[in-house]
């Protein structure tokens, strides 16, 4: 791929703090930490800067088949955010056979960009893990776009959005992923939904609301119906979209909870988040067996 270079420094350094935004981390679980191979790879470069991705893998993953794969990207209205959010996800589903991928991108507060410079390095991201996934020993075929927030608009943006791609990546390469799992996503960046003073009319080729077509790929959306950021009403237009364009989408709500009530610091419902994420990969036939975490405290699927 142009202009992208790959560093990858094996499992077993802490990773600095300082890379990402000096957030505390969440508490994760010794077994499922010893359970997967962890590396940073930079996956991108634009002057300067340098793009991570870090990459949990099942530790005995080598020299078997190709797996299926899930990309987060990480919340913060493309402001801020650190990779650390969706570690406890990533750690569960390298656990259940996957391999998990936490990427970095340009933000406003530490690379003053724009949310358009974000969704490329999303897209880039995508890219890069399919032209190298004989290395990453991903299956192409089979890698889900996941994130929460601003990173919930760049995970449903990669398999809705045709514009906003970096000059520099190899085009021919699709960033749409097979699946998307999107938690209290921004999907309507139009005056009434969220981010339109940054986007101004661009609004029209960036939001997913408002690019809905057939083929898109199988969905399932969190949402707590006390986010004040995501409507309800939002939600269900969005999976009434999806539907009328011939797509699946699952829409779950999880009753009085706020923005961001899927995090880690909030067990029972990130449990459940967790465990109904597995349960609709397992539909999709890209995970097999039973869950192993339980299934806290569900929420109300819609009709």
């Amino acid at each position: 791929m142009k202009s992208l270079r790959c560093a990858v420094i094996l499992a077993g350094v802490l990773l600095a703090e300082s890379l990402l935004t000096g957030a505390a981390a969440s508490p994760l679980s010794p077994p499922a930490q010893g359970d997967t191979i962890r590396q940073r790879i930079i996956y991108k470069r634009i002057d300067s800067v340098a793009l991570y991705m870090d990459v949990f893998a099942p530790k005995n993953a080598k020299g078997k088949a190709p797996r299926p794969a899930m990309v987060f990207f990480f919340g913060g209205g493309w402001r801020g955010g650190t990779t650390r959010q969706f570690e406890p996800q990533a750690l569960y589903f390298a656990t259940r056979g996957m391999v998990c991928f936490l990427v970095d991108y340009r933000v406003e507060g530490r690379h003053r960009s724009t949310p358009f410079e974000s969704l490329m390095d999303a897209k880039s991201a995508i890219r890069y893990i399919k032209a190298n996934a004989a290395t990453l020993g991903v299956d192409t075929s089979r890698i889900v776009a996941a994130g929460g927030s601003a990173g919930g608009h760049l995970a449903a943006a990669t398999a809705l959005i045709s514009a906003f791609n970096d000059p520099g990546d190899d085009l021919s390469i699709s960033p749409r992923p097979a699946a998307l799992v999107l938690f209290n996503p921004v999907i309507d960046n139009s005056k009434e939904g969220y981010g339109y003073g940054r986007l101004g009319e661009r609004y029209r080729d960036f939001s997913p609301l408002h690019n809905m077509r057939p083929g898109a790929p199988p969905t399932i959306f969190f949402l707590g119906t006390q986010d004040k950021i995501i409507p309800v009403e939002t939600a269900r237009r969005y999976k009434e979209a999806m539907e009328a364009s011939g797509n699946r989408c699952e829409l779950i709500l999880y009753e009085n909870q706020e923005h961001g009530f899927f995090n880690h610091k909030n067990p029972e419902f990130y449990r459940n988040t967790v465990y109904e994420t597995d349960r609709f990969l397992r539909s999709l036939k890209l995970l097999r067996g039973k869950p192993t975490i339980p299934r806290g405290t569900p929420g109300q699927p819609q009709p």
